[in-house]
């Protein structure tokens, strides 16, 4: 049986070959020594990995180099995300991110075949 963790590696090393940046988000919260809770973590919800894509712009936009966000879940093939995690990927997504939820290399090679001809 493949774990989370498993498809999180083969995930991260396969963007990395595609050319897209990810880094690990761990999210959640813990209690420091005088007893306060710290929140760490971009938000509840968020992906398991966020990132970039690199994207050149065309020529109408002067050639112009950006950073389109990227947010992958990663999930076993029977894991299920959460209401906050649907939440989460669907406003990134309504924003542009690229997003999407891996439970193998060829999800993250699926969701950015659009963008590989526009990475430089």
């Amino acid at each position: 049986m493949t774990t989370e963790s498993k498809v999180l590696r083969s995930v991260l090393i396969r963007a990395s070959q595609l050319g897209a940046r990810l880094f690990r988000n761990n999210v959640g919260v813990l209690r420091d020594e005088r007893g306060q809770h710290v929140a760490y973590g971009l938000c509840p919800g968020s992906a398991d990995l966020i990132g970039f894509v690199p994207v050149t712009i065309t020529p109408e936009m002067v050639g112009r180099r950006v950073a389109v966000f990227l947010a992958v879940e990663c999930k076993t093939d029977t894991g299920r995300l959460s209401t906050t995690q649907r939440v989460w990927l669907a406003s990134a997504s309504a924003a542009g991110a690229v997003v999407c939820v891996a439970r193998s290399e060829s999800d993250v090679e699926t969701a950015l075949a659009p963008w590989l001809a526009r990475i430089a």
